[in-house]
């Protein structure tokens, strides 16, 4: 079955989400053409441009889920589905491995954005960990880079083909796989450049090559955030076998009943 789209990939939405996507690349890759880096923390390398990010994210987010509204692509019953379902993920999140790197947060992420589509999964991404981190008090300047890495987990649940039955699931848990392994490595971005005291063969070069620097990125991966990635992906992929079978029908289920697809007719007044 495929994404019953609640919230459509319409011209406007598709542009505010391409811009969100285009600053979340320049947020994480600028350290690769900075070469003012050397001995950086990064609380510090982030206390500049961290703000500026969320901010941008937080107008991009708007604009797209103005831009539905101002072509009815978005209603009432969409907004109230965002948000509860941004609330269960936020409230999951405490309950996850913290160290280990597992977490719930995907679990019912990869399925909504499934069901719901691309930009629905995108936006719930950002606001879940937006509404996770006020909820326990982790704002920081990694925050801006987690919504970001969340919401394009999010988008690209929506992006999968179509699929029905077991392999769906396996679609899906694949994905939750792979998702969760990307997650590890897209965030790694936001403060390797900035950590002190590595050894040389994988710590970041300021001035080198980005040639150079993203092959020392990926080594810095393969050693250092394996045990918090494959815990992750894992998690993802086994969580998804159990219980997406059930989540995905409650999903579907409450997307026929709101009858996003239905078009909106106004009866003359007697």
């Amino acid at each position: 079955m495929s994404a019953l789209s609640a919230v459509r990939v319409r011209p406007r939405s598709a542009f505010a989400l391409f811009a969100a996507s285009v600053v979340g690349v320049i947020g994480f890759g600028w350290p690769l053409l900075d070469s003012r880096l050397a001995g950086t923390s990064t609380t510090a390398a982030h206390a500049d441009d961290a703000p500026w990010l969320f901010i941008a994210l937080l107008a991009l987010l708007l604009a797209v889920v103005l831009a539905e509204v101002s072509e009815n692509g978005i209603d009432a019953k969409t907004v109230a589905v965002l948000g509860v379902l941004a609330g269960c993920g936020a409230a999951l999140r405490p309950l996850s491995g913290g160290a280990t790197g597992f977490s719930f947060v995907f679990f019912l992420l990869i399925p909504a954005g499934r069901v719901f589509g691309r930009n629905f999964g995108f936006v719930l991404g950002a606001i879940t960990l937006l509404a996770s981190a006020l909820l326990t008090g982790q704002v920081g300047p990694w925050l801006p880079f987690e919504m970001l890495g969340c919401a394009w987990t999010g988008f690209g649940a929506g992006c999968l083909p179509r699929a029905g039955g077991r392999r769906e699931l396996a679609v899906l848990a694949a994905y939750g796989a792979v998702s969760g392994l990307l997650y590890g490595l897209i965030l790694n971005l936001s403060f390797w450049p900035f950590a002190r005291y590595l050894p040389a063969q994988i710590a970041f070069v300021p001035g080198g090559s980005i040639g150079d620097n993203l092959i020392r990125w990926v080594r810095f991966d393969l050693t250092t955030s394996l045990g918090f990635d494959i815990p992750r992906a894992l998690g993802n992929a086994v969580l998804v076998l159990a219980l997406g079978g059930p989540v995905l029908a409650a999903l579907r289920r409450v997307a026929r009943r709101a009858a996003f697809d239905a078009p909106v007719e106004l009866a003359p007044l007697p």
